[in-house]
């Protein structure tokens, strides 16, 4: 079991933290920090023994991808080759942000790094306390949601304390993420981009920019091995069962009292607004419907928060799929194993 330092976000102003860090990556070791998307545990993304650390904290199979963390636009040119105009205009419109795009990698990049593959994932990230780590660092940095793999991932300090104190060298305390989602990935080594995940940056922001149509490939089952974090493996579940309710208001409220019947040991993670027309079970409200953002940037921590009160059965409100609700329903299918409960023909 490690040791792990806790520093706070303030304290990396102070040299004596920043030389800590910067010691603490080249010494091969994990340093947890915060992103504008969520937690992730950070490693030098050249250095096979240090990525080798991030799987082991995370419990994680080594044929899921990393994403590499830059902090300069131009660094993408030191590890990625045939970089089309399609990747160019979304690295001048999107990075620094939540975008992630899939490249075929030069060789100086460790095939631990990309799962075995050719092509490597690189996001530019747009987090004050993300872009100083990197720069801390002297490296690109590997960083993975920061969670045991296959849980909700981390969007608060309190969270990455409970999964990862002693499995990680070192925590930055950034407080909550602003995005609450993982980034979008999007393949840009075929003619024609391929959306990989659905994050904040939207297929019709995408679109918008590149001029051209192009596919979503994230719901795709996946058998063999994936370019991108998220496709193959279970990934975002609390420990109890998660349901997708999908109907009207009266229609899950009718499902809900009869279940509850049967066993009170359940929740319902719902809009603000169906959460007042329920009062006989838990329900955890995370956000009006007509702020999604909102909603994705709750949705992690109130599943976590399943946990924190042993809830054996999650009900869960099919959310709207425009725009980021697209990313919080693909969260969501693979959180509850697809299980979705039709209750109307709404």
């Amino acid at each position: 079991m490690k040791k792990t330092k806790i520093i706070k976000a303030i304290d990396l102003k102070n040299k004596h933290h920043k030389d800590l860090i910067h010691q603490t990556i080249k010494a091969g070791q994990t340093v947890v920090f915060p992103t504008e998307t969520v937690y992730g545990i950070g490693a030098d993304a050249l250095n096979p023994n240090a990525v080798q650390e991030i799987y082991y904290a995370k419990g994680r199979p080594s044929d899921n991808p990393l994403i590499m963390h830059i902090a300069r636009k131009n660094d993408v040119y030191l590890y990625a080759k045939n970089i089309s105009l399609y990747a160019k205009k979304l690295m001048k419109v999107f990075w620094p942000g939540p975008l992630t795009l899939i490249f075929d990698k030069k060789a100086i990049v460790p095939y631990i790094t990309t799962g075995g593959l050719e092509t490597v994932a690189i996001r530019y990230p747009d987090h004050p306390i993300a872009k100083k780590m990197i720069k801390i660092a002297n490296a690109p940095l590997a960083a993975p949601s920061a969670n045991i793999s296959g849980k909700p991932s981390s969007t608060r300090f309190k969270h990455v304390y409970e999964d990862l104190n002693g499995r990680v060298d070192m925590i930055i305390d950034g407080g909550d993420s602003m995005i609450g989602i993982e980034s979008t990935v999007v393949d840009v080594t075929n003619k024609i981009p391929v959306i990989l995940r659905p994050g904040y940056i939207t297929q019709e922001m995408i679109e918008s920019v590149l001029g051209v149509k192009i596919t979503d490939g994230s719901g795709h089952k996946i058998e063999d091995k994936v370019k991108s974090p998220g496709m193959k493996y279970t990934h975002y579940k609390p420990m109890g069962e998660v349901k997708l309710l999908e109907g009207t208001a009266k229609d899950i409220e009718s499902f809900l009292r009869k279940e509850y019947e049967v066993n009170q040991n359940q929740a319902f993670i719902c809009s603000d607004e169906l959460a007042q027309t329920i009062h006989f079970v838990t329900s955890k409200p995370i956000g009006s419907i007509y702020k999604l953002d909102l909603i994705a940037k709750n949705l992690f921590s109130a599943l976590r928060e399943m946990d924190e009160l042993h809830i054996e059965h999650i009900y869960v409100e099919f959310f709207p799929q425009d725009h980021i609700g697209h990313a919080i329903m693909n969260r969501l299918l693979k959180a509850s194993g697809y299980q979705v409960i039709k209750l109307s023909n709404s």
